[in-house]
């Protein structure tokens, strides 16, 4: 079976000539815990695994992945630029057949275009890097007016399985009180509250919300839980160590 069966196709209005591909666990060589569609090099699987992981994928994409070291920090990379391994965590390209691409397992891969398809790019949005403003420096990066851009929401840890401490809530609804609703008190959560209380997190709310502030409108995506979904999803929170899923993107 080709890789290509193995991979999610965004569903999103893009423009014909923006191309996108989200992968998942299967398709790949890597064995477990790997196992087995692994494209991340830094996380203790075979490094001969990963390179015929990523050989496998090079089959779908027009040029190399400019692979990312993702740091949860807000730096955007220019994938039409690139020529070594950007410590960044989301990267742009306006340039036909430069790729970009984040590697996931939980946090929240978003991928951004203009409605004209003149300009692309990728964002790595665990809680850290959406709090510090990753979302912002992207679309900042790409300078289009927030409105005429399109986005999608790639797989993510879900709301019922990212629990999460009060100093995380803290971080969002100090920023912005509208954040408060994306998170509700955990079943575990104990008596009395305080610094000990527990919360789940709704990230894919949290980042519409960061959108729509922009003025960001058209969102798309967000329905997955790489948690919960075992089979066809990596997922750090779930299994401590694991591979990782790449979000990519390019203009044809």
């Amino acid at each position: 079976m080709s890789i290509r069966n193995h991979c999610l196709i965004p569903d999103w209005p893009a423009p014909a000539q923006v191309k996108a591909i989200q992968t998942t666990r299967q398709g790949g060589v890597s064995v477990a815990p790997y196992d087995n569609l692994n494209l991340g090099s830094h996380v203790g699987d075979n490094p001969l695994g990963v390179a015929r992981n990523r050989m496998l994928l090079n089959t779908l994409l027009p040029s190399e992945p400019v692979w990312l070291e993702q740091v949860h920090g807000t730096l955007v990379a220019n994938a039409d630029m690139a020529s070594c391994l950007p410590r960044a965590d989301a990267c742009i390209a306006r340039q036909r057949g430069s790729v970009c691409v984040v590697m996931t397992a939980d946090c929240l891969p978003v991928l951004l275009c203009d409605i004209q398809g003149t300009v692309v790019a990728a964002a790595h949005a665990g809680w850290k890097g959406l709090a510090a403003g990753v979302i912002e420096a992207t679309v900042q990066t790409m300078e289009v007016a927030p409105q005429n851009l399109i986005a999608w929401l790639g797989p993510a840890i879900g709301r019922e399985a990212f629990e999460v401490g009060e100093e995380v809530r803290a971080v969002f609804v100090e920023y912005d009180l509208q954040a408060a609703s994306a998170f509700t008190p955990s079943p575990l959560m104990g008596e009395g509250g305080g610094e000990g209380e527990k919360w789940l997190a709704d990230i894919y709310a949290l980042a519409r919300l960061r959108m729509n502030t922009l003025g960001i409108t058209q969102i798309y995506g967000g329905g997955y839980c790489t948690y919960r979904e075992r089979e066809q999803f990596f997922s750090y929170r779930r299994d401590g160590v694991t591979g990782r899923m790449g979000t990519f993107v390019w203009l044809e």
